[in-house]
């Protein structure tokens, strides 16, 4: 098949490659020029001769709206657009509608697999109508990994991201729940070697898995993460879990603990904390560390 390939980054530039040693033709865009194959979105469209074209749109979620503006009115009637970056489900029935507007026709595509899904494929949930994900197969086929699993059509629109999301919510959890194992390894002082330890874990343990795998990787890099701050951005996915749980009335406390986790990762200085210290001291005169000095200072309190 043909594909036109919009955002040739961490993933769709893998991507791109991948499908080409699937024998499909690519043809990218990206405002990098050193990357990209078109100059824009028109010569990108322009250069597809199969009907329907099929546009893969592989950006950040903030930049799909825009994008899809832009490429619209290039396209025609039965033409297939795909969003595979990380956007919020709620918008896919939106973006299907006004599309379906202009005859063009729109699947949403959750994407896994990172930096090594080149080698290792990537897996794939789709959500939109069964006809066209039947006429864009050939490249879900070429993008999975090999094997029977790898792809699943989640269901209507939104389906698919739908299904990431709560794949990435998963996702915070499983790792918060190593990151906290491995910090209680390191502190514990009967503990030899920690990373013979994670090894161990990585055959016949029932808990072990890639994410496991790619733990070890990074302490036999580093084996203390001395190299690396304490600060693990969140894109979005593992709030939007959180409020699907909270919207559909679904108990979901680990996830919910991994994100806050990844809060109170991105302070600096507590203000929370800060007030905890506060409140510690007045009520039972409990030493409190100052900025200024960065010691610890006993300043008495109202104690109980």
């Amino acid at each position: 098949m043909e594909l036109g390939l919009i955002g040739l980054g961490k993933m769709g530039g893998p991507m791109r490659q991948r499908l080409r040693d699937g024998g499909h033709t690519v043809i990218g865009f990206d405002r990098n020029p050193e990357v990209t194959d078109a100059a824009d979105l028109a010569s990108l469209v322009a250069g597809l001769n199969q009907s329907p074209r099929v546009i893969w749109v592989m950006v950040p979620a903030a930049v799909v709206d825009p994008v899809l503006i832009e490429l619209a009115p290039l396209l025609a009637p039965g033409d297939i657009v795909i969003d595979g970056g990380n956007s919020h489900y709620a918008d896919d029935a939106v973006r299907a509608a006004r599309l379906g507007e202009l005859g063009l026709r729109y699947l949403d595509c959750g994407v896994s697999g990172g930096v090594w899904g080149l080698e290792l494929g990537y897996a794939l949930m789709v959500g939109g109508d069964a006809d066209d994900v039947a006429t864009v197969q050939p490249i879900f086929d070429a993008l999975k990994p090999e094997g029977e699993h790898g792809f699943v059509h989640a269901g209507s629109h939104g389906a698919g991201h739908f299904a990431k999301m709560v794949h990435n919510g998963i996702e915070y959890g499983m790792m918060q729940s190593y990151a906290e194992g491995w910090e209680l390894l390191e502190t514990a002082e009967l503990i030899g070697d920690v990373p013979a330890i994670l090894r161990s874990w990585t055959e016949g343990s029932v808990i072990r898995s890639w994410l496991l795998d790619l733990m070890v990787a990074a302490v036999a890099e580093d084996e203390h993460l001395s190299r690396i701050a304490g600060h693990a951005a969140d894109s979005g996915e593992g709030r939007w879990t959180v409020k699907a749980g909270i919207d559909l009335g679904v108990a979901m406390p680990a996830i919910a603990a991994s994100v806050f986790a990844r809060f109170v990762s991105q302070q600096e200085d507590s203000p929370s904390m800060k007030m905890v210290a506060a409140m510690r001291n007045q009520f039972g005169g409990h030493a409190l560390r100052t900025i200024e000095s960065s010691t610890i200072e006993s300043i008495p309190g109202c104690a109980d």
